[in-house]
């Protein structure tokens, strides 16, 4: 049985090989499905919770789907042969077989395959929050999107053009920009002096909210590509972490909002999980939200894969094949 470990913290060498996996190979808790995985997501919390967030040594990998194998006392509406995803409560995922909390698992249909159903898990779950929930997008607004070629980016483009707005996208190169209007972006362009294109682009004013994935690097120029009373959501810091805020500075940049928002917040309930993973998985049926995989990696390239992902060199969502 192939499982990944982390006994130190550091970067992607830090995980290792075993095939020694107790934890997934025991029978499954009151609440708990055994699962045995066909595919992992790789995601920046996994860099998260490698470089610091978690005690080692750790089981990593929070995202996975794969076929129920066994199923704890106390669970209801899943039983052996079903499929199955998660985003969380399934800690170890990078390994053969984990066990899962059952209210944190998904039920896949039929016609939603593995490799969609794990590019639509903990993406397509943040994106359907952050444009339903944390800031509503409307028709005829304007939308920033940071990274908008990677895996989150896509999607957020896409379901924001599905609402009506008219998204600008921000990437690092041409190849990505092509991505980024592929998926329904108006205007692209790359980092240096973004917030003055987004003036230039918007009449003069700005953007109604940025979706900022990037971190550090961005936030200055946020606060002047927003509009009066615009809304800034910092949603990761792939470039490192945003400075410390002197609230001061957001009334002085025209009255605005600023929010960091997490996916657990947003999937408390299996109802809240469900609901949002019905919604994503309709948009896909009917052809408007298309999923894109990025590169695909053997488990045992867990280090290759997140190298890919910490380079911020890849487009779409990255997948351990088990």
């Amino acid at each position: 049985m192939t499982s990944i470990i982390v006994n130190e913290h550091g970067g992607p060498e830090k995980y290792e090989v075993t095939d020694d996996s107790p934890e997934g190979a025991a029978a499954p808790a009151d609440g708990q499905l055994q699962v045995s995985l066909s595919l992992a997501g790789v995601n920046f919390l996994d860099v998260v919770q490698r470089r610091a967030a978690l005690p080692t040594p750790f089981r990593p990998g929070v995202e996975g789907v794969g076929t129920v194998t066994a199923v704890g006392a106390g669970v209801d509406g899943f039983s052996v042969g079903d499929r199955v995803g998660w985003m969380t409560g399934g800690q170890g995922s990078f390994s053969s077989t984990a066990l899962v909390r059952s209210d944190k698992a998904v039920p896949l249909p039929d016609d939603i395959d593995d490799e969609t159903a794990v590019a639509a898990l903990m993406q397509g779950i943040t994106a359907h929050y952050l444009i339903t929930d944390t800031y509503p997008v409307a028709s005829g607004e304007v939308v920033l999107i940071h990274a908008a070629a990677g895996g989150l980016g896509q999607l957020l483009t896409q379901i924001a053009v599905l609402k009506g707005a008219t998204v600008i996208g921000t990437t690092s190169t041409e190849e990505k920009a092509e991505i980024a209007r592929a998926n329904g972006a108006a205007h692209v362009f790359g980092y240096d002096d973004f917030a003055e294109k987004v003036r230039e682009v918007s009449d003069g004013e700005g953007a109604s909210v940025i979706f900022d994935g990037v971190g550090a690097t961005t936030f200055e120029g946020d606060l002047k590509a927003l509009r009066t009373r615009g809304t800034l959501v910092v949603v990761g810091n792939a470039s490192g972490p945003v400075p410390a805020v002197d609230v001061n500075t957001l009334s002085a940049s025209g009255s605005l909002f600023l929010t960091r928002p997490t996916v657990v917040d947003h999937a408390r309930t299996p109802e809240e999980l469900r609901s949002r993973t019905d919604e994503i998985f309709e948009w896909i049926r009917s052809g408007d939200l298309t999923v894109h995989i990025g590169d695909r990696f053997p488990l045992t390239e867990v280090a290759a894969a997140f190298t890919a992902l910490e380079s911020r060199a890849t487009t779409g969502k990255i997948i351990l094949e088990h």
